[in-house]
């Protein structure tokens, strides 16, 4: 069989759940392309990926690790993406720049709701993509099963390239579906040909006719063969795969053992036939598909990276043209530009199209861009990152270092787009805030890593309000004499409550001049002086204040004096007019695989919610939204209880509602807390 590859380089994106084993099968393909002398583990730090000191510490990927390298003399990069759902904005940049995903996941269909929500991104995003299943010397390993429960989150049809040999509960090898060729897997060495078993020969024919079947819903030259009993040839049957995977139509099975090297070479020879070439990417990214020697450069930024010594590095994918030395990326000219392998980094003089190359200093550059030589392009199909689900109030520990605080945190969040950072205008505090508690932590660990700044970090307060259920009357004079000019104002006010949600009102009833117009606005910025901090500690909302009445002095009276005059009326009006606490609601919608719908009201009744619906999630077959209330101040660690509950999958999306009151010991305790914190 002649198959012709496709000419320049090639990427292949590595994704999926956290302990699926990417970055083991990602050692296990460089050692079979021979970039590697010896495969590294990720739990003894010895792996070419997680070398950052965040990744280290957790043995787990923190962040985008790239590798550049030929395999049986083709370019190609591998690009393993963490696998915690709390960094998914890494694989969901990283995808951008993809010819193709592979989706590595565990022989375990309790486990397919972790991969679903990846399934759907990749549907979305037409993003051709395979599946490997890992982890197949487990002994309970299923592949139809975990296949069955994959197939509900996916759009495509899940097509099996192969089917495992078995001697008991043990999986030996395989049975390749094209080429009916069976082979047992061998430790650490390639497989070996062997006959086709007689005990998986049905079970090869079964499985070969489904594949010929799906093949022809989309092919209707195969199906009429098919109709007619005649057998494709080998070579048809790969170059339909070829051009159904190209399209997205369809979605191969491989599966094998990353940490005994099983199957990584069938999976290998799968990505360099099937991947298609760089010009598709670039199509389906709109970019016009020309002669890339004559056309102008057109380069994905996709990650940002500060290195030390060596400055900002914005890796980015050549999608059409080349970029030499000397030339120009989005008018500036790069510090040089290097192909990276894990930590290494090698100069190149050129990068043609298709090749991942890091670009330095490039200041003006920021993670998602495309650009041409002479200008930043805008950011066309990068995906916005998500909303924050988890925030801490951070504080440098040392003072001296309030200042070098914001600068240093913008390199981190640089490099992650997920990451946000907000002053809280009610409660003053500085926010950091992310996609989970681990994700916030790495971001921390990070700063101190790359700055030595290290920073304090608390739950940050609930912007609690206080109103007022009854209306006061009430007189203050403001009056002081001091030699020369005294000061005087004298004000009748009554405060009385609003509608929750309306705000504040001012109004005046003053006749005949009692106080004069001037002074008027000085009351009513005397009394939003006084509701900024009421008598619970928090600031007053919902209320009224009219001014009924008054006195002045034609030579003492003055703006500051009516408004210290406003003040206090307010001020000694407030504890008599029944003052209320009111906690922030946040409307909320949870989003979790069906399976575990049940236990989510448990967790919303813990936390003081009220459920007000739910209903299957539109799209998303086998999972539900639950809509719900739940007051801001049980939102904080949300996130962290939904997802131990739903194996990593669940989330959820909040937002403001409304204000209601809190009343009994929940209140006394968080009015005890602020008069606490006000010490």
């Amino acid at each position: 069989m002649t198959v012709s590859h496709p000419a320049g380089p090639r990427t292949a994106v590595l994704c999926g759940p956290y302990l699926s084993g990417k970055t083991t099968l990602l050692e296990a393909m460089l050692f079979e392309a021979g970039a590697l002398r010896r495969r590294g583990k990720v739990d003894d730090g010895s792996s070419l990926g997680d070398g950052a000191p965040e990744a280290r510490a957790h043995t787990m990927s923190t962040e985008l690790n790239v590798a550049s390298t030929a395999y049986l003399g083709e370019a190609w990069t591998f690009i393993d993406c963490p696998g915690s759902v709390e960094l998914a904005q890494e694989a969901l940049g990283a995808l951008t720049v993809a010819d193709i995903a592979v989706v590595v996941c565990e022989p375990d269909p309790d486990k397919a709701p972790a991969v679903a929500p990846l399934l759907r991104q990749l549907d979305a995003q037409d993003i051709p993509h395979m599946l490997f299943i890992n982890k197949m010397d487990q002994g309970a390993a299923s592949v139809r099963a975990t296949m069955a429960a994959l197939q509900a989150a996916s759009a495509r049809p899940l097509v099996l390239r192969e089917i495992p040999i078995r001697d008991g509960e043990t999986v030996t090898g395989h049975v390749d579906l094209v080429s009916e060729k069976a082979f047992r897997w061998e430790p650490d060495t390639p497989s070996s040909l062997i006959a086709l078993p007689d005990s998986a020969s049905d079970r090869e024919s079964e499985a070969r006719t489904e594949l010929l079947e799906s093949l022809a819903d989309f092919d209707d030259a195969l199906l009429e063969k098919l109709l007619e009993d005649v057998s494709p040839s080998t070579g048809e049957v790969y170059e339909t795969l070829a051009k159904d995977l190209a399209g997205n139509l369809l979605v191969p099975v491989f599966f094998g053992s990353a940490a005994n090297a099983h199957g990584v070479r069938r999976l290998l020879k799968a990505l360099r036939h099937d991947t298609p070439e760089c010009s598709v990417l670039a199509a389906r990214q709109g970019l016009e598909v020309v002669d890339a020697a004559s056309d102008a450069a057109r380069v994905r930024i996709f990650k940002t990276l500060h290195a030390g010594h060596a400055g900002k590095l914005s890796i980015g994918r050549v999608l059409r043209g080349r970029v030499g030395e000397g030339d120009t990326i989005a008018g500036m000219r790069p510090a040089g530009m290097n192909r990276l392998f894990g930590a290494a980094h090698e100069r190149v003089s050129e990068a043609e199209c298709g090749s991942v190359v890091a670009f330095g200093k490039l200041d003006a550059v920021t993670t998602g861009d495309l650009v041409s030589p002479d200008a930043v392009l805008g950011r066309p199909g990068w995906p916005d990152a998500p909303p924050p689900l988890f925030a801490q109030a951070i504080q440098a520990e040392s003072r001296s270092d309030d200042v070098k605080l914001p600068g240093n945190l913008q390199k981190v969040i640089e490099e992650d787009p997920s990451l946000v950072t907000f002053h809280d205008e009610t409660t003053g505090e500085f926010i950091l805030g992310g996609q989970g508690q681990m994700h916030l932590t790495l971001a921390l660990e990070k700063l101190q890593n790359r700055s030595g700044l290290t920073v304090r970090a608390a739950m940050p307060r609930v912007a609690y309000r206080e109103t007022i259920r009854k209306p006061v009357k009430r007189h203050a004079r403001h009056k002081k004499q001091t030699g020369g000019h005294g000061e005087f104002g004298d004000v009748h006010i009554e405060l009385k409550p609003r509608a929750r949600g309306s705000g504040f009102a001012f109004e005046q009833k003053i006749h005949g001049g009692a106080v004069p117009r001037q002074y008027i606005p000085a009351v009513e910025g005397g009394a939003q002086d006084a509701l900024a901090c009421g008598p619970l500690g928090f600031p007053v909302v919902d209320v009224s204040v009219t001014l009924t009445d008054g006195q002045h002095h034609s030579v003492d009276s003055s703006e500051m004096a009516f408004r210290k005059a406003g003040s206090q009326a307010i001020r000694d009006a407030l504890p008599e007019a029944g003052p209320v606490l009111l906690e922030p609601i946040n409307a909320v919608t949870l989003s979790v695989p069906t399976v575990h719908t049940p236990r989510l009201q448990r967790i919303i009744a813990a936390r003081r919610g009220q459920i007000l619906g739910f209903d299957a999630k539109a799209g998303w077959e086998g999972w539900d939204e639950v809509q719900c209330q739940i007051p801001a101040a049980e939102m904080q660690d949300l996130i962290v209880e939904l997802r131990s509950a739903t194996q990593g999958a669940g989330t959820f999306e909040s937002h403001f509602d409304h204000l209601q009151e809190l009343t009994g010991k929940d209140a006394d305790r968080v009015v005890a807390m602020q008069a606490e914190a006000a010490e």
